[in-house]
This record gives structure tokens, sequence and C-alpha cells, in this order.
């Protein structure tokens, strides 16, 4: 007997609803209200075709036993795939987290001015790729260029749709077929496991690792220097720090070297900072300016974290090396759309007025916030579930929020959360049910609490923060 005559395996399949009889079903056509023939058909298709496949693949894996076939929850699940559809799979969320940039929730807000200029270039056409004084077709990047140029110091700018792809185009445009000398102790995976190697692999550089993780010299650098040296490399561990016994290179030594050498050098300075954070009581990250002053050739960061921008990638530096990535066939896989020039255009005009930045841009403002703001939130917060709930097991606790984003690890801010100990259902159904909820929230667990923290939650959110903790924590609201 093979497994395809097996009894199991046949009426395991047997089980499987039909695609017309699924189809029949009311609470399927309720689901469906709305939507075109062709789409519910071919939904409730795919749906059951991946049941089939997963009991093929069971039986397979379990020596000639397939599991029992569900008839009730294959409808459901074409039911709950019907209403997906019908719905915005990208909702506006309340962070609870006290991350700022959080990369999970799109980081920081963008600017009130940076949302009105989506706006208004969105509705209609824009001069996004043609110059209006001459009518002949002009490159994106000319757009924020100029004052990329004037905020940061550079010769020339291009900018990307993230960072990764700014290591990418400028290790493909600079280092192809050679190598790229980094120090060990700088070789950084980023967010969704991107590695710095596995990225140098894809732009067709060479690797080539120097000094220890903890120790490298100058030395170490000019011993390895070759005929197939391109580019030295310095990378800002951006999320992690390493301490103690340590030693690396000033970029101003590296910068020397290279002049020496006759080689680029290559500076990814990770989140970016266009503003000394050190008045908010954040020390240590990197300043554009500051790079391309002490000799770097290209500096590469994000527009998203801490420029507080949309998502994108900054390639800053020396003409002639930024004017060869722009010229590069790859520059137009990786250039952004009109959306993403407006919004980044309006938060760079920001910062031609400092005194004010804090008030306008939302990063800035939740990492400035004095400590007393976040914790009147809370107060205000924990007083209303008070009241609205005598018995709720709720407390104020000082705490610890963080920029995020890959800045800063180390470094927090002081905050104030509200601490639910013991929630109905347990710490993880909780936030499950609060991620949940319209509007979804997000929170952290901490052991068998929920924490929400008020640095990140703005004033305007105070009250549907309120109505969907009220709904869960009412008697029943757990299990609704």
């Amino acid at each position: 007997m093979t497994k395809e005559t097996s009894p199991h395996l046949q009426e395991a399949l047997r089980g499987l609803p039909p695609v017309h009889e699924a189809l029949a079903e009311p609470s399927i056509r309720a689901a469906a209200a709305g939507l075109p023939e062709g789409v519910l058909v071919e939904l409730v298709r795919q749906t059951i075709e991946e049941n089939r496949r997963a009991i093929l693949s069971a039986f397979a894996e379990g020596n000639g036993s397939a599991p029992e076939t569900d008839r009730a929850a294959i409808l459901q699940q074409c039911r709950e795939r019907l209403a997906t559809l019908s719905a915005p799979a990208l909702v506006p969320a309340i962070n609870a987290t006290g991350i700022i940039a959080h990369t999970g929730l799109g980081r920081a807000p963008l600017a009130a001015a940076a949302r009105e200029a989506i706006d208004r270039v969105a509705a209609g056409y824009c001069d996004v790729a043609i110059s209006r004084a001459s009518g002949a077709r002009r490159a994106r990047s000319t757009i924020v260029e100029p004052l990329l140029k004037a905020l940061t110091g550079a010769e020339a700018a291009l900018v990307v749709n993230n960072n990764a792809a700014a290591v990418l185009l400028a290790l493909h445009t600079h280092a192809r077929d050679r190598e790229v000398i980094v120090s060990r102790g700088q070789l950084v995976e980023i967010g969704g496991s991107f590695r710095l190697p596995d990225v140098m692999a894809s732009a067709g550089a060479r690797l080539r690792e120097v000094g220890t993780t903890n120790r490298t010299r100058l030395a170490d650098y000019e011993a390895a220097i070759g005929d197939a040296t391109a580019a030295l490399m310095r990378m800002h561990p951006s999320n992690y720090r390493i301490v103690g016994f340590t030693e690396s290179v000033e970029l101003a030594e590296l910068a020397g070297l290279a002049r020496r050498r006759g080689l680029l050098l290559i500076d990814d300075i990770g989140s970016g900072a266009l503003i000394d954070f050190s008045p908010f009581g954040l020390k240590g990250e990197p300043l554009v300016r500051e790079s391309l002053a002490a000799g770097a050739d290209l500096v590469l960061m994000s527009a998203d974290k801490l420029l507080g921008g949309p998502q994108a990638g900054l390639i800053l530096g020396r003409r002639a090396p930024v004017e060869a990535c722009a010229r590069h066939p790859l520059m137009r896989a990786l250039r952004v759309d009109k959306l993403t020039l407006a919004a980044l255009e309006a938060t760079l005009r920001l910062y031609l007025e400092p005194a004010g930045l804090a008030e306008r841009l939302p990063l800035l403002r939740m990492i400035a916030e004095p400590e007393r703001e976040a914790r009147r939130r809370a107060r205000r917060l924990l007083g209303r579930l008070r009241r609205a709930c005598p018995g709720v097991m709720a407390e104020l606790r000082r705490d610890v929020a963080y920029v995020g984003g890959g800045s800063l690890p180390e470094q927090g801010l002081p905050t104030w959360v509200i601490a639910l100990p013991n929630p109905p259902g347990g710490a993880e159904e909780f936030k499950r049910r609060l991620r949940l909820a319209d509007p979804p929230v997000f929170a952290r667990a901490r052991r068998d609490q929920v924490e929400l923290d008020l640095r990140t939650v703005s004033n305007g959110e105070l009250s549907a923060l309120a109505g969907v903790l009220l709904k869960l924590l009412a008697p029943g609201g757990a299990t609704a």
C-alpha cells in the first residue's frame, strides 16, 4: 500500500470541504459581502489547498499518520481571511512600550509639517523629476540635496530607501571585486537579521577583518592594506556596546591613513544625528558634520531614526564619490518616491530653526520632554482607571524609556509607567488582547505584569488608551 492509498490519509483528505460547499455556507457569504465573486472563490480555494498540502506534509513526516481534518476550523480560516480583505492591514496604534523610535511600529511619528507635505503632493502631480526652470529631467535627490549640504557641510548628497541600501550602493559602486577593511568589533547585525558581511557579499565586495573583537589599532588597518584594497570602513555599533578593555581608532586617524594610501574612507554612522543630543542627557551618538570634518569621504545614515523623518537612507560626502553612486545602475532600484521626498524635505526644513525643533519634531519632543510630563499623564490615566474600576490592581512607578531604532542602547530616559500586576488572563494574554483592541495598544510585559510607558503616549491618546484598558479590565472584558 502506497502513502497515496493509505486509508488514514484518504480519510483526512475527504474531510476537506469542497470549494462549492464552502462557498454555499451562509457565514462565508456574509463575511464576503461586497467582495467580487472571483476574489471569494480564489480565497476559499487557496485556503482549502493550503490545508490539503499541510495534511500531505504531516502524513509524509509522521510515518504514515495524518492529522484529523477540522472542517469547522477551515471554514473559520476562510472567514478570518475574508475579514482581512475588508479592513486595512495598517492601522494607527498606541505605543506604550517606552521605545521612541520603535522599528516595529514605524519608528517615531512624523512631524505635522511632514504629514502636510505628503498630503500636498499625494493628491495630484508634482515636479518630482522635472526641473521647473528648464523643463529638463532632474535627479530626485536634488530636491533635498541643498538642505542636506547646508545642514551637514557635505559637498553632495544622495537619498535611497534605507541605510542598508546606502551601504549596498556605496560598496557596489566603489568596492566591487575588491577588499574593504573593517574592524572585527564592528561587524554588526542590524534589524531583520541583516549582517554587514552579508551586505558586503551582496555588493560584490570582499570583507577584510582586522584587530580583535575588543581592540583594533591603526597598525592593524595599515598591515592589511594591499593591492586589492578599495576602502577603509567604520561601522557605528548602533545597537550594542563593547566596554572594558577596549581600543579603537579615531576616525581622523583612519582618514589620514586612507589619504596616504589613496583609499576611500566610508563611515556608516547608523541611526545618524544632525544635532547634539547631549543637552537631553544622551551622549555618544556620532554627528554627520563631525564625521565629514574628520575626513570621511562618504557618510551613510538613516533618515527615519534620530533624524525623525520618513524611512530613507542618506549618502553624504565628497562630490566625486557621491556622484559616482548616483550614476550607478542600482540607484534606480534604490531610489525613493515623491511621498518620501516630500516628508524628508519638510523634516529637514525644521532643522533650519533649531530653537523650536523640540516642539515641532515628535521624536525630539519625546526625548526632550521633562520627566514630570510623563508622570502627569500616568497619574491622569491611573486616576481614570481607579474611578471607573475601583478594584483594579494598578500602580504608578518610575522606570526607564529608550530611544530605540538601534540608537544609544545603554542610555535610558527617566519615565513613568502604569504597572498592572497579574492582569486578567496573565501578562502575555493581556498584552495580546491589547494588541487586538481598537485602537491596538502595544505595551511591555515583565514577569507577571503588564507595563504601559507614558513617555511614548501623547496627551491626545490618553482617552483612547483609557477606553481600551477599561474594556479589558471590566468584569468579563478579558474574555470578550
